[in-house]
């Protein structure tokens, strides 16, 4: 019973953490964007991100920066190539 128990609870917190996502605003356009969980956010790399205007979008990260209790990810837009702030939550 008690192992039961267990998993049931070990179950459930694995299915919400992977749920969670990095909330923040493109402050070009002061969308609402959302980075999923599993994506490596660095310099260099490609992101998926949702915007809640253009739905999804990819962008190359171009540097990161942590300011205060956000963080400022500079990125340009693989579609368009014009550059842009990502503003994230940092807690």
């Amino acid at each position: 019973m008690l192992r039961s128990m267990l998993l049931v609870v070990m179950t459930a917190s694995l299915v919400g953490t992977q749920a969670l996502a990095w909330d923040g605003t493109n402050t070009t356009s002061g969308s609402s964007i959302e980075i999923e969980r599993g994506q490596l956010v660095r310099s260099g790399r490609t992101i998926e991100v949702y915007d809640s205007e253009r739905g999804y979008k990819e962008y190359d990260v171009d540097s990161i920066r942590r300011y205060g209790r956000s963080v400022e990810i500079e990125a340009t837009d693989t579609e368009t190539g014009k550059s842009t702030t990502l503003e994230m939550d940092g807690d």
